[in-house]
């Protein structure tokens, strides 16, 4: 047994923090690993540490996971590795582990374990509004958006589209000391060019032609929270100066005002673009870019971790079900089809999938054929129709309208789909009369 001493030291931790022997036996924990794993400490002492985290009968190495146990008393070794653990309820929960070599009195050798949860500390606001996931490269993307929530940083969020950017920079506003504050988030692509400005700082009275009373902007509003700038590279070049300015100074002025503000916003943006490819072609502002980029943070696509596919397919089932029915269910021939599937559209083609799957199941059982992969592809012109700039132009309309219908007028689904900006497909529609 370890000495009163040292269980007197790890208590002192906030974290929850185990100590283990050479026999994978629990020899202390402190209060908060026992309310994490919702366990009394009587409960926990001298069982194995992989029944109590792991849920599991055998060490977590023996399934091919990194384990500090294992680098401790094998190889002599301390480190942090990723992991999912398990509270008292059953639920999964990502934790970055440290592992440290501790001394008894008596000289024998422990395993310190600190356990650092990669989960925010309060919900979205609904159970099923999270990021879901455990693979590998998941965790890792979870622990470098956990490191990145404790600094005052900026954060550009890189990654293609339908991954999940913004719910990630909700994350990261729930993990920071500015959750207390507002999270406010604005489409740069869906702004007009001429509305920018004001939408971001606001405006006076008599502005602009209709500004009929002050209006503030959302950096205003974000004053103490999180201002999420999603497609940040769709920013227009005169309004890029504007917002370098207010994050070198952190003052702006409203648009026709005088008096000059301060807000203290911490700023995330998002993008699926190579900015610094923007750089290169005159399009994004070198030196904004390295006041966005203070911390970057890759998202992976969903082909990385396909693992995660039927765990994310189960919790959009739970959130596309109907109130006070059961969700829809997956059978083995429906889950293989989808992890053999690349999903270029990602997390939210997911959802579409499962959307119209659940429209052809029968007895809420999703099967292989009810799921239908769509390939959309510009319709040919008949033979024989001539190649006039009209018929094009018609062709083009069509083309448009059957995205739009297809996935519920999501226009950045579709301007996806098409290769283009969701600014330019605004004007498309526009142009094309289908506004």
């Amino acid at each position: 047994m370890l000495p009163v001493n040292l269980h007197a030291i790890i208590e002192t931790h906030e974290q929850p923090f185990v100590v283990i022997d050479q026999d994978y036996r629990i020899v202390a924990a402190n209060g908060a690993y026992c309310r994490q794993h919702g366990r009394e400490r009587q409960d926990v002492l001298h069982r194995h540490c992989y029944e109590v985290s792991h849920h599991s009968p055998r060490p977590c190495h023996e399934s091919g996971e990194l384990c500090p146990h294992l680098a401790l008393f094998r190889d002599g070794q301390s480190g942090e590795v990723l992991h999912i653990h398990y509270d008292g309820h059953g639920h999964a929960c990502r934790a970055r582990i440290r592992g440290h070599a501790l001394r008894g009195l008596d000289g024998r050798l422990y395993l310190g374990e600190m356990l650092v949860s990669l989960d925010a500390e309060r919900s979205l606001g609904c159970e099923d509004m999270r990021m879901v996931g455990q693979s590998p490269v998941f965790l890792a993307c979870m622990d470098n958006l956990a490191r990145a929530a404790d600094s005052e940083a900026s954060v550009l969020l890189r990654g293609e589209s339908g991954v999940g950017k913004e719910l990630a920079a909700r994350f990261l506003h729930d993990r920071s000391r500015r959750t207390g504050g507002a999270f406010l988030p604005i489409n740069c692509a869906a702004v007009p060019e001429a509305m920018f400005e004001s939408e971001l700082f606001g405006h006076e009275k008599g502005a602009f032609t209709g500004s009929t009373g002050r209006k503030q902007g959302l950096y205003e509003l974000a004053h103490g929270g999180t201002l999420f700038l999603d497609e940040v590279a769709e920013i227009p070049l005169a309004q890029q100066a504007k917002l370098l300015r207010v994050l070198e100074t952190g003052e702006f002025r409203r648009v026709g005002g005088t008096a000059t503000l301060r807000a203290n916003v911490r700023l995330v943006c998002a993008t699926n673009r190579n900015l610094l490819d923007w750089v290169e072609q005159g399009r994004f502002r070198e030196d904004l870019y390295y006041r966005v980029a203070g911390i970057e943070v890759n998202l992976p696509p969903l082909r990385e971790r396909r693992e995660d596919i039927q765990p994310l397919a189960e919790a959009l089932l739970v959130r596309l079900s109907s109130p006070g029915r059961p969700p829809c269910r997956l059978d083995k021939g429906a889950q293989q089809k989808l992890r053999n599937y690349a999903f270029p559209g990602n997390v939210r083609e997911l959802r579409n999938l499962l959307q119209r799957a659940m429209l052809r199941c029968q007895e809420g059982a999703i099967r292989a054929e009810d799921i239908v992969f769509q390939q959309d592809v510009p319709p040919a012109l008949s033979p024989g129709t001539r190649a006039g700039a009209g018929n094009l132009k018609g062709a083009e309309r069509e083309h448009i309208a059957r995205l739009l219908a297809r996935h519920g007028g999501h226009r950045r689904t579709v301007a996806d789909l098409l290769g283009i900006s969701e600014r330019t497909l605004y004007r498309k529609l526009g142009n094309l009369g289908l506004k």
